[in-house]
């Protein structure tokens, strides 16, 4: 499959009405609609064209790189096979009732990450993927309701979509899905190739290919759970997190009771995990490194050419944020302060800088950037 080149995934303006949003502005949609109400969207993208044919997306399962699942709902109730997937794997075209998801298409395909950024009046700390949905006729995965938002883009034929604001959230047993036991619609709405629907977190859908053919793209957005963040970063701070202080009881008095807990060693660690937290550069550090790391299947091509300072794009796959002091790639972070910093900073926002910001670079900042160069995460772009 042959790549293609992107083009300049500047976010959009959040103030600027916006045919991608109903004539909405960024500003508008996400003070009205993000996180709160559904918004139906016709004609969103009028002229789209499919990225990639359906050939190439079935042919995209047969790499270990990629995230894909096959779903089928037959009589006997609800299949679910994971990829890769050989040609053959897959049912008759014209077999009713089967779903195939291929997840992260972004990281695979330039395209695909160019239409992701057209989401970026969203920070890019919660914009995830884009997902594609090839489906027969009747084809789909089942009423169910996600825990982050999405926008789900009609490309090629048609999909039914019932949605509702589900109050009974209890699951079929014993089903490989996790499919609403009762699911019951307030909305329907026939979408066509080029209009949206946009659904805030746990509203209920259920989407249904009608006349087969049927591709959706969904643009899903990452939600971190508390738990699971806070040990993420409980773990990158400890690894910074220098104090040696050793316990020490001095006034600890014989026991009874030896398999109890001291309380005064229950003190000291909380006073520890107190401390710790305290270090309020090192926890903005650990976040910026967990938020840009990689996913789990990504990896970075090693550069064809020689590094030198021109115009360069960063890598579709990269991550990039930065805070008031820091910048971060890739899960690494890097202190960074004035002009250095102002040039990082442009590079995050616009992932791309000109060939006279380049040259302007420190030193320091021209050798991290051929650093990034070497490591596949950056690329140089063609003088054409």
């Amino acid at each position: 499959m042959t790549p293609v080149r992107a083009t300049s995934p500047i976010a959009p303006s959040p103030h600027e009405p916006s045919a991608l949003l109903g004539g909405l502005s960024p500003a508008r949609f996400m003070q009205r609609h993000w996180q709160k109400k559904p918004l139906l969207i016709r004609d969103a993208l009028p002229d789209f064209a499919p990225l990639l044919s359906r050939q190439a997306l079935f042919a995209m399962t047969a790499d270990d790189a990629v995230e894909s699942r096959l779903i089928e709902h037959k009589d006997a109730g609800w299949t679910l096979r994971h990829g890769p997937f050989s040609p053959r794997a897959f049912p008759p075209l014209k077999k009713k009732g089967w779903t195939l998801l291929v997840q992260g298409v972004d990281t695979h395909l330039d395209a695909a990450h160019a239409l992701l950024q057209r989401f970026r009046f969203v920070p890019d700390a919660r914009l995830d993927d884009l997902m594609i949905s090839w489906a027969s006729d009747g084809g789909g995965v089942g009423p169910h309701f996600d825990s982050y938002d999405v926008f789900l883009l009609q490309v090629s034929g048609q999909r039914r979509w019932r949605i509702g604001r589900q109050k009974d959230l209890s699951l079929e047993p014993d089903v490989p899905l996790k499919i609403l036991s009762h699911f019951e619609a307030e909305e329907e709405h026939l979408l066509g190739p080029g209009d949206m629907l946009y659904l805030p977190p746990r509203w209920a859908h259920d989407g249904v290919a009608v006349g087969g053919d049927c591709m959706t793209y969904s643009i899903g957005f990452r939600v971190p759970q508390r738990g699971g963040l806070a040990g993420e970063l409980l773990q990158r701070m400890a690894d910074e997190f220098e104090d040696t202080t050793l316990y020490a009881d001095r006034n600890q008095p014989a026991t009874s009771t030896p398999a109890a807990m001291p309380s005064a060693l229950e003190a000291f660690a909380a006073d520890a995990l107190q401390r710790l937290l305290a270090q309020r550069q090192t926890l903005a550090c650990a976040l910026g490194e967990v938020m840009t790391e990689p996913k789990p299947r990504v990896w970075f091509d090693q550069p064809a050419g020689a590094w030198s300072p021109r115009a360069l794009h960063l890598d579709r796959r990269t991550r990039m944020m930065y805070d008031d002091r820091h910048v971060f790639i890739n899960g690494e972070g890097f202190r960074a302060g004035g002009a250095d910093a102002r040039l990082m900073r442009r590079l995050a926002d616009q992932r791309q800088l000109a060939a006279s910001d380049v040259r302007k670079a420190s030193t320091a900042a021209l050798a991290l950037l051929q650093e990034w160069f070497e490591a596949g995460w950056l690329q140089l772009t063609d003088p054409d």
